[in-house]
């Protein structure tokens, strides 16, 4: 399996250690990939707050938070939406993991998931829904890079229950 971090990368990236970060959750609280350690992290990244398809997703994950934390890994989501919109949606939803704003996009560039998209014909920038399982020291496991929104939760459930 190969796993690119940067699109500029052409080598694996398979067990490389992913990139640290800081930022806010939706309650102002920082959190910081390091403060997982000795956890499985999933970092997923979605495009925006309160539409149809990360509603989906993140519903997912709310759903089955407590078999993932039971597994021992810890959700985060990520999207460069600010913390205000990150609490709006969180609080519609009642999302129980933390909701990273990446406002200055370095995390999602730093992860290589801020990338060209077009809809209807008109090319634009943002973020592209994938996803990083990160072992307990820090170090990629899976990179999902086809992420469908609806599904995502349980497969990312399923390969938990395969590692374990």
């Amino acid at each position: 399996m190969f796993v690119t971090i940067n699109p500029y990368h052409t080598q694996s990236f398979l067990f490389m250690k992913a990139p640290d970060f800081t930022l806010p959750d939706q309650d102002g609280t920082l959190h910081s990939l390091s403060d997982y350690n000795g956890k499985k992290v999933l970092l997923y990244f979605y495009p925006k707050d309160d539409t149809p398809g990360c509603t989906k997703e993140a519903c997912g994950f709310r759903d089955s938070l407590n078999d993932l934390q039971g597994k021992g890994v810890q959700v985060i989501g990520v999207s460069c939406d600010d913390v205000a919109s990150h609490k709006k949606f969180a609080e519609k939803f009642h999302l129980n993991f933390p909701l990273l704003a990446d406002t200055d996009r370095t995390i999602v560039a730093a992860y290589g998931v801020w990338k060209e998209k077009s809809l209807y014909g008109r090319l634009f920038h943002g973020i592209n829904r994938e996803s990083f399982l990160i072992d307990e020291s820090g170090n990629i496991l899976k990179h999902y890079t086809k992420v469908k929104a609806e599904e995502h939760p349980t497969e990312v459930l399923k390969d938990i229950q395969a590692l374990s």
